[in-house]
């Protein structure tokens, strides 16, 4: 896609390299489950201290919204928090892909060269993987020819069958 290169990758999340990885987060960015638990866990409690700091001082993020804040221990320099609607949203499609346009804006705003992204709002949110994948790869599309600095987007997947209709989505939506 011009001169971003997409990689799918079947993993954790915590253990890669880019210069942000995105949390799927809840509005007040308490990283109690799923992703957001992984990267405390492994990035150290600083990464919740920051989120509450951002929290007290701007309150909850909107649905589809985005906050930053270090990566403590992480191989990342940031940690980009994005907000994903519930499945059943009446706007939820409209919203995750807010929440996948807004992280790939600010890690360019920020000047990044790579960001990882999970499957937001797949887990305990309930998004179906195809739909999620089909809307994420719309977006990718949308968004690449205004990239400057993001040279590398990877999408990591927990799980094979996450993996196998990501890649079937991405395949189709991406080729060409």
């Amino acid at each position: 896609m011009g001169n971003v290169a997409v990689e799918l990758v079947e993993g954790d999340i915590t253990s890669l390299e880019a210069d942000a990885i995105v949390n799927a987060a809840n509005r007040w960015l308490k990283h109690g489950g799923g992703v957001a638990l992984a990267i405390v866990r492994r990035g150290g409690h600083v990464i919740q201290e920051e989120s509450d700091e951002y929290v007290r001082r701007h309150g909850p993020l909107p649905v589809g919204g985005v906050a930053v804040t270090g990566a403590g221990r992480l191989k990342a320099r940031y940690v980009i928090h994005a907000v994903g609607p519930r499945f059943g949203d009446p706007r939820g499609d409209e919203l995750l892909a807010a929440a996948v346009r807004n992280s790939i804006l600010k890690a360019e705003e920020l000047g990044l060269r790579s960001i990882a992204l999970p499957a937001i709002s797949t887990g305990v949110y309930g998004y179906p993987y195809r739909r999620a994948a089909r809307i994420m790869a719309k977006v990718l599309k949308e968004v690449a020819p205004r990239l400057r600095s993001v040279e590398r987007v990877i999408v990591c997947l927990y799980g094979d069958e996450a993996y196998r209709v990501f890649e079937e989505e991405f395949s189709k939506a991406l080729s060409g």
